[in-house]
């Protein structure tokens, strides 16, 4: 990690923070307070819970912000006895002025190639890429269960026959906040959703693009589109989340990773198969 007090200084990564900070007062200290009371063993769950919940969410959020997505090795170069040693035919970077390894490209935010670059993402102010994608699927997830667990607590807690609500600014925010997180979940939800298709195609957002038209002609013909880097569901969630699986929910265990420069590919693929990254 380095290079991260700019990135956490940055807007939109202040106004996550202060986002999560918000719902989760609000989630702990007035509904599951009101609804359970953080006195009793029920309440006192309820927020430990999410507490934990909203801990993973920042911790894995931070991790993604302050880790370096993956930058090509100064050493990179193709192999010019072995043009296909890492699958396929390098591509060459005119904006950088090297070459660059497969699933790379080029950030026009960031100005440098991004190790199997998913997207960036201006919420991290970082590029998603190899080296943090595990982080930002976590915090993905933690947001997402978070989210869903606190409109439930709202809705409940909203529900319940002693409320009057009395009052405009009451009456406001039960709104705005019942509001809030009820698109949250919607738009966390479809994103992870979204990302766990990706994860266990093992596909990136840009891979998956750059597809679209391949799909098409695949299903036109008859055929089916197969990923040449996907290699099954499990062997597809271990390259990105590890090979153990007590260490899954975990966004800095991944000293499974390599230089990302080499992948995989299926065995439906008919070119020569090369060295793993894990």
């Amino acid at each position: 990690m380095g290079g991260g007090k700019g990135k956490l200084a940055s807007s939109p990564v202040i106004a996550a923070i202060s986002l999560i900070g918000v719902v989760y007062y609000i989630t702990v200290f007035v509904f599951v307070d009101d609804l359970l009371g953080l006195s009793t063993s029920p309440g006192r769950l309820n927020a430990c819970i999410f507490s934990w919940l909203a801990f993973m969410c920042l911790f894995s959020f931070f991790v993604a912000v302050l880790t370096d997505p993956g930058s090509v090795p100064p050493s990179f170069a193709p192999e010019t006895e072995d043009p296909l040693k890492f699958g396929e035919p390098l591509k060459y970077c005119d904006k950088c002025s090297t070459y660059k390894p497969p699933r790379a490209h080029h950030c026009r935010v960031c100005r440098r190639c991004v190790l199997k670059m998913d997207h960036h993402c201006a919420w991290i102010s970082n590029c998603v890429g190899y080296a943090n994608y595990k982080a930002f699927i976590l915090c993905v997830f933690h947001a997402a269960m978070a989210s869903i667990y606190s409109m439930v607590v709202f809705f409940i807690n909203t529900l319940e026959e002693h409320h009057n609500f009395e009052g405009v600014y009451n009456k406001i925010f039960y709104v705005l906040f019942g509001s809030l997180v009820s698109l949250l979940s919607l738009a966390l939800s479809t994103l992870l959703g979204w990302h766990i298709y990706l994860l266990t195609h093992n596909i990136t957002t840009i891979e998956y693009r750059i597809a679209v038209r391949a799909m098409w002609l695949a299903k036109k013909s008859g055929q089916k589109h197969h990923h040449r880097f996907d290699l099954g569901v499990y062997k597809n969630l271990s390259m990105i989340l590890g090979p153990n699986v007590l260490k899954w929910l975990w966004p800095t265990a991944t000293g499974h990773l390599r230089d990302g420069t080499q992948f995989a590919i299926s065995k439906a693929d008919d070119r020569p198969p090369v060295s793993p990254n894990s």
